[in-house]
């Protein structure tokens, strides 16, 4: 799937490389009992347990500013928090751009990038309580205070803040502009600091089924802990695997750059070797953008699991001709191909649905000069090419990490709308590939219907009209020989002497992309 945060015109899901920040620190204790401000330091003092399970806490208190009166972080997660919940924002979109404007620290900016993706994150988990706390659903609360509440009780249940700045800044934030409420989240938040973590999700769960209790402890609908369960059975895994999956997609990710071959080495570029792509590293800064590389467009802010996706179609042996990006906004994973691609003297066609996509792609693709980026519908590709990706929009449920809001957008029927239009991609993309050519269908869901099921059933129905001329390749194998990984890691269910792939956030540390290859007979 394309990797940016926002949807097509035809509602998919499109996207992964948002860059995030870190939460840092290690398990914390659970003896503190009691309210406000007792006990803790100004660095974040006495710690606290993760929702009752041992789950690493924020280890970063407010940054110096913070506590000498400069309140900008905590306004700028409020402000993104207010634009998601009501104009249907991303944060990953709107976050960068503010912190890019105010110029702050390093330390600032992770600190505000914790309190943003953090309380979106565990959204669920902090408005059972809030409902609990405020003795109303939160519904029925107005937007701007409701914001300030997540906030507070994100610092107050997951952060090693004090409790007086946790309540006497946040507060401080709603006043400016709903100055009327903010005696209301005052008081709730005050509620909030006089139990532990672990005491309000025996509160929140205490009559909960197991699917409801993960629901509300790991901050995802319901529908999506049924999807994922089922999604792990059906790719060949554990399901006991879920709850390790489902804290993944807590588990803030790292900012990930790739270096595009053949413009820079991933020695030059600051950072941390990734473990599966070797082209990428791990950046400690929120704002990859203050590196060169990344401004110039010789790197890409993107997760290794959507570079491998690239990476694998580029590694593949095909006949000489045209590469295409059916669905290439906003143009990571093009910029790779394209890269890959100039290495042989190939041009990549690049396409997406959208104008302002397609200006994406050429950003992300400026360094280079073998790519025609074009508006184009997928299902219209003409070709023939020698290897076609078909990223597909899709309901980003293996990106949750990195997109946490999605999880509250989604819905079964939303799956159920994208599954025909993935279908008409794949089929389309084909069609499109030249005889020995070969076709990467991918997204970044481990939704069964979206990736297993799509590919058997585009192949069904293509055999069954003559068109049984599909080789299914060994997906895993290919990833195992770029990163070097044990090919059973990537497995997922085996077709025809060929196999497809799934990463896992648990298990790879990467978004959960799905990928098939295949070939089309000479």
């Amino acid at each position: 799937m394309a990797e940016s945060a926002g949807r097509d015109r035809r509602g998919g899901s499109r996207g992964n490389d948002g860059n995030r920040g870190q939460r840092r620190g290690g398990p914390r204790d659970t003896d503190r009992r009691g309210g406000h401000g007792r006990g803790r330091s100004d660095r974040g003092g006495q710690d606290r347990g993760g929702q009752g399970r041992d789950r690493p806490r924020q280890d970063r208190g407010a940054p110096q500013g913070e506590r000498a009166g400069k309140n900008l972080p905590r306004r700028i997660a409020w402000e993104v928090l207010l634009d998601v919940a009501t104009k249907d924002a991303y944060a990953n979109l709107l976050l960068p751009a503010k912190l890019a404007r105010t110029h702050m620290g390093a330390q600032d900016a992770a600190f505000t990038t914790e309190l943003t993706y953090g309380t979106l994150r565990r959204q669920k988990f902090y408005d059972a309580v809030i409902e609990i706390a405020s003795s109303r659903v939160v519904d029925k609360i107005d937007p701007e205070p409701l914001a300030a509440m997540r906030l507070g009780a994100h610092q107050l249940l997951s952060m090693r803040v004090p409790n007086h700045a946790a309540l006497s800044e946040t507060v401080a934030v709603v006043k400016r502009s709903a100055a009327k409420t903010a005696g209301f989240v005052n008081a709730v938040l005050r509620r909030i600091s006089e139990a532990e973590p672990a005491e309000w999700l025996d509160r929140v769960t205490a009559e909960a089924d197991e699917t409801t209790r993960l629901a509300i402890e790991h901050s995802h609908p319901e529908w999506v802990v049924r999807a994922l369960n089922q999604a792990l059975k059906g790719h060949g895994r554990d399901a006991a695997e879920l709850e390790a999956l489902l804290e993944a997609d807590n588990a803030p990710a790292k900012v990930g750059v790739t270096a595009l071959p053949g413009l820079i080495d991933r020695a030059e570029l600051p950072g941390e070797p990734t473990s599966l792509s070797p082209i990428g590293v791990t950046l400690e800064t929120a704002v990859p953008r203050d590196v060169a590389a990344v401004a110039d467009g010789r790197a890409r802010v993107q997760d290794e699991g959507s570079a491998l996706v690239a990476l694998a179609l580029a590694d593949i042996d095909a006949p000489t001709g045209t590469w295409a990006d059916l669905c290439a906004g906003p143009g990571g994973k093009a910029a790779v191909l394209a890269a890959r691609a100039a290495g042989e003297s190939t041009t990549l066609e690049a396409f997406d649905s959208s104008e302002h996509r397609v200006d994406l792609v050429r950003d992300s693709t400026k360094a280079l000069t073998n790519v025609n980026a074009a508006v184009r519908d997928g299902r219209d590709a003409r070709g023939p090419y020698s290897k076609i990706l078909v990223d597909v929009p899709c309901s980003g449920l293996g990106a949750l990490r990195r997109r946490p809001e999605a999880r509250y957008r989604r819905s079964p029927e939303d799956i159920t709308a994208l599954t025909g239009l993935q279908r008409e991609l794949l089929a389309s993309a084909l069609d499109a590939c030249a005889p020995g050519g070969v076709v990467a269908y991918s997204t970044c869901s481990p939704h069964y219907a979206e990736t297993v099921l799509i590919v058997d059933e585009v192949l069904r129905l293509r055999a069954k009209t003559g068109g049984a001329d599909i080789e299914i390749l060994d997906t895993p194998e290919v990833l195992s020989a770029i990163t070097g990984t044990d090919e059973e890691s990537f497995a997922s269910v085996t077709r025809e002497g060929g196999r497809y792939a799934q990463l896992w956030p648990h298990v790879h540390n990467s978004d959960g992309m799905f990928l098939a290859l295949l070939r089309k007979a000479k």
